[in-house]
C-alpha cells in the first residue's frame, strides 16, 4: 500500500521502477504517472496539467472520460456485461444498427482489439478468395504496404517491414507480398490471380502520418474492381472522425469492401472493435470457423453506441476538420532550422524533424516539461492526435508550445 505520507513525487518514481522491476519492456513510455482525465486534459500524480496529444493513438477521439459514456458504461454494467456468444443479449442487434446507418455496412462482425480485426479480416478473404473468387487451395496472396502498421500479432509482424517488429519472430506465415505505400504501379504489378485483398492504411500512422498522392485511392479502387481483388482499408486509427471524416475513404469518395476500426469505437472506455463488409466476404463464415468470447459482449456493445452517439451528436467530426485546419497552419507557420516537414489531416498531424536535430524524442520530453504530451515515432517524428473535442484556444496554445519547444 503506498504510504500516504510519501511525496508525489517519490511515488511516481517508485511506480516506475516497479513496472522496470515486474514488466515486460516492450513499450518505453515517457516518463509521466497519470491519474486522472477529463476532455482533452489530463493530470499526473504530482497534480501537473498535461494537454494530451496523442489520445491514446486515437482511442480517446470523445475526450478522456466522457460524461456519456461514462454513463451508459455504468448502467450497462449494473446489468448485464457478458454472456459470450453462445447466447444472444440486447445490445449486439442496436451496435449493428448503429454502424450499419452509419457506416452502409452490409455485415458486421464484432471484436475486441484492433489486431483482432485485422486478423478476422485476413481469414474471411482468404476463404472468400478460395470459396468465392476460386483461388486454389493455400494459394492466396495478400498485397500489404511497406512501413505499414496493423498490429503486432506474429500474422501481422510477419508482413511487417520494420526491423524491431519483425526481428527474431519468425517463421512467418506466407501468402502477403508488400509494394511501396502510395505507389500504383507497384500494386498493379503485384496483383495477380490469385490476390484476394489489398490491405491498406488510408493514412500511415505509426509511419509517421504518411499521407498518399492525390488520387491515389481512386485509382486503388478502380484496380480491385477491375481484377476481383478485396479493398480492405484499416481504419482503426483514420476512422471515426480523426481526419475530419467519419472515415478517411471519404476524402477520395471511395468505400472500401472491408473497413477494420477499434479505438474511437469505445471512446477510450473498453476494447471494442469491428469488422465491417459487404455481405460477400463476411458470409463466407459459418458457425465454428472463427469467434471471439468477448466480441460482441452488452457491455461493449452499450459503450460502443454511445461512443458513436457522441461523436455524431456532438460535431466531433467537423470540430477536427475545422481545428485541424487551425492546428496545421500554425505548425506550418514554426520558423526552426530542426523542422523538415508538416503534414497530416484533420487532427492527425505529424512535424518531422532533421535527423540533425538529435531526435523527436528529446522534444517530446520538452513538451512533456511545457505541459503538453506528445509522441515520437520512427525517431525523428513527433504524433500529434489530441482528443477532437479540443478548442480553438487549446490549439492555439498547444501551437504556441510547439513553437517554443522547436525554437530553442
Amino acid at each position: 500500500m503506498l504510504n500516504p505520507e510519501m511525496p508525489v513525487a517519490s511515488a511516481a518514481r517508485d511506480l516506475i521502477a516497479i513496472e522496470a522491476s515486474l514488466g515486460a519492456h516492450n513499450y518505453k513510455p515517457l516518463d509521466v504517472v497519470l491519474v486522472r482525465g477529463r476532455g482533452v486534459w489530463v493530470w499526473d500524480n504530482n497534480g501537473n496539467r498535461y494537454l494530451d496529444c496523442l489520445s491514446a493513438y486515437s482511442a480517446v477521439n470523445q475526450g478522456h472520460c466522457h460524461p456519456k459514456i461514462l454513463a451508459a458504461m455504468v448502467e450497462q454494467a449494473n446489468r448485464l456485461t457478458l454472456t459470450s456468444r453462445a447466447f444472444r443479449n440486447d445490445q449486439l442487434a442496436l451496435l449493428y444498427e448503429d454502424l450499419a446507418q452509419l457506416t452502409r455496412s452490409h455485415k458486421i462482425l464484432p471484436m475486441n482489439s484492433g489486431a483482432e480485426a485485422v486478423e478476422s479480416a485476413l481469414k474471411a478473404v482468404r476463404k472468400w478468395g478460395y470459396e468465392v473468387k476460386g483461388v486454389p487451395a493455400d494459394r492466396a496472396e495478400i498485397v500489404v504496404c511497406s512501413n505499414n502498421f496493423h498490429g503486432r500479432t506474429l500474422a501481422i509482424v510477419g508482413f511487417s517491414t520494420d526491423p524491431d517488429a519483425r526481428g527474431g519472430f519468425g517463421p512467418f506465415a506466407p501468402g502477403f507480398r508488400v509494394v511501396p505505400f502510395g505507389d500504383y504501379d507497384a500494386l498493379a504489378a503485384a496483383v495477380n490471380e490469385n490476390t484476394v485483398a489489398f490491405l491498406v492504411e488510408p493514412i500511415q500512422g505509426e509511419a509517421g502520418v504518411i499521407i498518399p498522392p492525390p488520387g491515389y485511392f481512386k485509382r486503388v479502387r478502380a484496380l480491385c474492381n477491375e481484377r476481383k481483388v478485396t479493398l480492405i482499408l484499416d481504419e482503426i486509427q483514420t476512422g471515426l472522425g480523426r481526419t475530419g471524416k467519419l472515415l478517411a475513404e471519404e476524402h477520395e469518395g471511395i468505400e472500401a469492401d472491408v473497413t477494420l476500426i477499434g479505438k474511437a469505437l469505445s471512446g477510450g472506455f473498453y476494447p471494442v472493435s469491428a469488422v465491417l463488409s459487404n455481405s460477400e466476404v463476411l458470409g463466407v463464415l459459418k458457425p465454428g470457423q472463427h469467434g471471439s468470447t468477448f466480441g460482441g459482449n452488452p457491455l461493449a456493445c452499450a459503450i460502443a453506441r454511445a461512443a458513436l452517439k457522441v461523436l455524431v451528436e456532438e460535431g466531433m467530426i467537423e470540430n477536427a476538420e475545422r481545428q485541424g485546419a487551425r492546428f496545421i497552419a500554425h505548425l506550418r507557420g514554426i520558423r526552426s532550422p530542426v523542422v523538415r516537414e508538416v503534414r497530416g489531416r484533420g487532427l492527425m498531424l505529424a512535424v518531422e524533424l532533421h535527423p540533425e536535430a538529435g531526435g523527436a524524442r528529446r522534444y517530446c520530453e520538452r513538451l512533456r516539461e511545457a505541459g503538453l504530451l506528445a509522441k515520437d515515432t520512427h525517431e525523428h517524428t513527433i504524433r500529434i492526435a489530441p482528443p477532437l473535442v479540443i478548442t480553438a484556444g487549446e490549439v492555439d496554445w498547444a501551437a504556441e508550445t510547439f513553437t517554443r519547444a522547436l525554437s530553442d
